[in-house]
């Protein structure tokens, strides 16, 4: 049974948050995906998110751009947490999409994740985070996902320290 939904605006928002389900899926965690629009299907919207509980969700991601309101409707119609994940646009780069998701109303919270390659990641990994409450293996998951992050820096500052600054800039740019 799946404990996260994701429902995107578009389908061509898919490859834009592939991180998320790439993270997802190193985790183990089962996610369910459904495209629907708040404006071009608004009751097939209504009707996935109020049957999201009843189907064993526990954390909604809604992916959108521009004006941005699928995070907003999603969460108006659930209590269940909902993460907004704003598309870059060619308007305003997601600055857009952010402020969209950004300023809701008090009383209907939406987490908002960055724009771009990031968003997709972090809306996973804090959606993990909310299932690992109370989940200690889940949670031994996150903390070894974090070490790893940490061990890869500690080896990129002993590669500078070895090749010499200058080197390793070179060797980032191709050279």
């Amino acid at each position: 049974m799946a404990a996260v939904g994701v429902i995107l605006g578009s389908d061509s928002d898919l490859p834009k948050v592939r991180d998320c389900f790439e993270i997802l899926d190193q985790f183990a965690i089962d996610y369910e995906v459904i495209v629907s629009s708040a404006h071009r299907s608004p009751e097939k919207t209504v009707e996935w998110v109020q049957s999201a509980s009843d189907r064993g969700l526990k954390v909604i991601i809604a992916v959108a751009g521009g004006a941005a309101h699928l995070p907003g409707v999603v969460a108006a119609q659930t209590v269940l947490p909902v993460l907004g994940v704003p598309v870059e646009t060619k308007i305003a780069g997601g600055l857009d999409s952010i402020l969209s998701i950004l300023q809701m109303p008090a009383g209907i919270p939406v987490a908002t994740m960055p724009a771009g390659k990031s968003g997709g990641a972090n809306a996973a990994l804090f959606a993990i985070g909310i299932l690992a409450v109370g989940d200690k293996a889940l949670t031994e998951k996150l903390v070894n996902y974090r070490k790893k992050m940490e061990t890869k820096i500690t080896e990129k500052n002993d590669s500078i320290k070895a090749m010499g600054l200058m080197n390793y800039i070179d060797k980032l740019e191709g050279k």
